[in-house]
């Protein structure tokens, strides 16, 4: 964990010349505001103030000033950029003008939950496999939708041509500090994976939002267009965010019993009935764009079902043993558009109030998800996802335990862009509505 004098001797050492202060907005996006090595030490102490609209992700008529202070333990130096004059970040909490946690921090809103699970004993290291398709780009440098190459599932070079990108990618996060679990190309054409190791929470989150910087960065260095969007291409799979939750007490004595076979010890079940039972309120966070609903429809091993299995890729959950015999508890629907800052909030509040609660998760859903009845007869229905962002939207609002962990002041905000948003969409007419209709009506 670096110190705030480690970090000044560390800048001296890298010949670090400009700082980049990043944080996210309300929708996941990395923002920056650049300074000199020569304020290092005023950053270090907060004195970099600016205006709250860029951290909220819409702007009013009721900006008010903010304080940006910087994470040491966030602090690295950008591999790519040149030795001499180099660059650094630093990850940033938003304070207001009065010294306290500003109500449209999304990294507080985490920090909050995770404050929460300490309380209670309990600490959560995730992993993530992210997914992401690697574009052309025509004579100009614009991104197009041709996929850079034909390949599918696993395969390898000359069939995967981005493996060269992919490898850099890695390469550059593991300089910058990322343990790397394993990468591969993905099913659809020009699809790629990449998976990192669980860490704490935040730790993950930080990584997440710098994830998805570093592979347009690197991809853009090939010529490329990294699209992280969740349906990119008609025919093709979409992309996930698949997180590995790990629950585990503080003395190191793991919130479950690894000894024993599924079905699940009794305080893991209700973390998951939990999660279970908040998954449809969390969906306009987890997947935020109309893109995302999209990806989310039924078939393609897509996890449409609101329920927990040991094997079915259809379900919300899936609970298995690791390599190391703890259990881990894959949430599959996200997708890499999200907040992960507000999304892992948004998850681990929904399983800790599930365990204060003591909430009793259903039965595991059948092997073959696709015949709805075999579920039925066992004496339980199984809900679905949303089908559409207002349908998400709607769930949100009526989640008093969502909205009370996003906060009122993000949930206005992000329950009101997102409606707007809606609104374009559905005043807008489609390459599709014209194909089906416009020749006989």
């Amino acid at each position: 964990m670096l110190t705030r004098e480690d970090v000044l001797e560390k800048a001296k050492e890298s010949h670090v010349k400009f700082l980049r202060m990043q944080f996210t907005d309300t929708f996941g996006v990395l923002k920056n505001i650049a300074v000199t090595s020569e304020d290092l030490a005023g950053v270090l102490s907060g004195r970099i103030s600016f205006d709250s609209s860029v951290v909220d992700g819409v702007t009013n008529h009721h900006e008010q000033d903010i304080t940006l202070l910087p994470d040491p333990a966030t602090f690295v130096v950008f591999p790519w950029r040149p030795r001499e004059g180099a660059v650094a970040r630093f990850i940033c909490d938003v304070f207001d003008a009065a010294g306290s946690p500003y109500s449209g921090c999304s990294r507080n809103v985490l920090k909050k939950v995770l404050s929460e699970a300490a309380q209670m004993r309990i600490k959560i290291y995730v992993g993530a496999e992210v997914q992401f398709y690697l574009f052309c780009t025509d004579d100009r440098g614009n991104p197009t939708t041709n996929a850079h190459d034909c390949a599918g599932f696993c395969d390898l070079t000359p069939v995967d041509s981005g493996e060269n990108a992919r490898r850099d990618i890695v390469l550059t996060l593991e300089e910058m500090g990322f343990d790397i679990g394993f990468s591969h190309h993905e099913a659809g054409p020009g699809q790629h994976e990449i998976a990192l190791k669980p860490d704490n929470a935040l730790a993950i989150a930080d990584k997440l939002v710098t994830f998805k910087f570093i592979v347009r960065t690197i991809a853009q260095r090939h010529g490329l267009h990294a699209s992280l969007m969740p349906k990119p291409l008609n025919g093709a799979p979409g992309s996930a965010l698949h997180l590995h939750l790990f629950p585990h007490r503080e003395d190191n004595c793991p919130a479950l019993d690894t000894e024993q076979p599924l079905p699940l010890e009794r305080e893991l079940g209700h973390f998951i009935g939990g999660v279970l039972a908040h998954t449809r309120a969390n969906t306009a966070i987890t997947n935020p764009l109309i893109n995302s609903y999209k990806r989310l429809v039924t078939g393609d091993m897509t996890p449409m079902q609101i329920a927990w299995s040991e094997g079915s890729r259809d379900s919300v959950l899936r609970v298995a043993a690791h390599h190391d015999r703890k259990i881990r508890v894959e949430v599959r629907n996200p997708d890499p558009a999200c907040n992960p800052y507000l999304a892992l909030a948004v998850i681990l509040k929904a399983g800790l109030h599930g365990m204060q609660r003591q909430l009793q998760p259903p039965p595991p859903l059948a092997e073959n998800t696709l015949r709805i009845d075999e579920n039925q007869n066992r004496g339980f229905r199984v809900e679905c996802l949303p089908r559409t962002l207002a349908e998400a939207l709607r769930e949100l609002a009526s989640d008093q335990l969502t909205r009370d962990t996003l906060g009122e002041y993000i949930y206005r905000r992000f329950a009101m862009a997102k409606g707007k948003e809606w609104e374009r969409f559905q005043a807008f007419v489609h390459p599709w509505e014209l194909q089906e209709y416009f020749s006989f009506f």
